[in-house]
């Protein structure tokens, strides 16, 4: 026979008392931390001293600069900024690289998003040999690839143009983006796009308006994972223009550096100014980067 237990007697037993840790246990247990805290400054002050340095010498004269004797900067010589702006052609440049890598990334996210979509969902014969030229593609480095993309700019009669250099630069962004997109695409439920066939959405319709806001984060990542590598391209640049107005910023960072007449704080003012926006950018943005890459490319 089963034997009825009260619940109001089983809730008036005392809770058995937990046992208190020692002082000794506590402390074994706070040195891992301690060390970990340690490590992290560690590793935080050793990125943040350069970035330091060079903002320290961009506003310091020329011969303090050299002499190293003194980081802070006396008298602050703020018109490094402007000979930087007026010599350096960065009020050329910067709308250049601004303009290449808007419309980049534009494209990249794009292409990649219906790639990676197709690559997900859709059935086809060769799609597994899809994804391994993909990787293959990713292995081969860009500059191996400059050659073949010059001599194809110049069949389309693209070379030394704005067109062409962006389309070099969607190309270069296009493996890696296509991958992250499929694998976030490939995380998400069938059932929604089920649903979405059963109140008749076509494969667009379910596409656009289902599955790429789910989505977003990935866009972002890949956003400005491309963003930085479009900002920071200079090498396709040196060999694809012949003319020096459409060159991005990068080029104006090289009007500093000569044996001859060395400006080492002009060059670090330039630095200071072509890193800004891309640096707002990320400011902006890297809180999607980490969800981004961790739900989408290890999927």
């Amino acid at each position: 026979m089963n034997t009825l237990v009260d619940p109001a007697r089983k809730s008036d037993t005392p809770p058995r008392p937990q046992p208190t840790p020692s002082k000794s246990a506590r402390r074994r247990n706070r040195l891992p931390r301690m060390a970990l805290y340690a490590l992290l400054i560690a590793g935080a002050l050793e990125a943040l001293v350069p970035v330091l340095w060079v903002i320290s010498g961009s506003l310091q004269s020329g011969k303090q600069l050299y002499e190293g004797t003194d980081p802070i900067p006396r008298p602050f010589e703020w018109g490094n900024f402007a000979t930087a702006w007026n010599e350096g052609g960065l009020s050329q440049y910067l709308p250049n690289s601004l303009l290449y890598t808007s419309a980049a990334v534009l494209g990249i996210l794009v292409i990649s998003s219906l790639a990676g979509y197709a690559l997900a969902r859709i059935e086809f014969p060769g799609r597994g040999a899809v994804v391994g030229a993909i990787l293959v593609i990713m292995i081969i480095p860009l500059p191996a690839s400059f050659i073949a993309q010059y001599k194809l700019l110049i069949t389309l009669g693209l070379a030394n143009t704005r067109i062409g250099y962006i389309l070099v630069l969607i190309a270069g962004g296009l493996p890696i983006s296509i991958l992250i997109m499929r694998g976030f695409f490939a995380g998400q439920p069938k059932a929604l796009e089920e649903a979405a066939a059963i109140d008749g959405a076509n494969l667009f319709t379910t596409f656009w308006r289902v599955m790429l806001p789910l989505a977003k984060p990935g866009l972002v990542a890949v956003g400005v994972i491309q963003a930085m590598h479009a900002w920071n391209e200079y090498l396709m640049g040196l060999v694809l223009f012949n003319d020096s107005s459409l060159m991005p910023v990068q080029r104006g960072l090289t009007n500093f550096i000569s044996a001859e007449t060395p400006q080492q704080q002009i060059l670090l003012a330039a630095s200071l100014i072509a890193v800004l926006p891309i640096v707002v950018f990320y400011a902006v943005a890297q809180r999607h980067i980490i969800s981004g890459l961790s739900a989408g490319a290890l999927k």
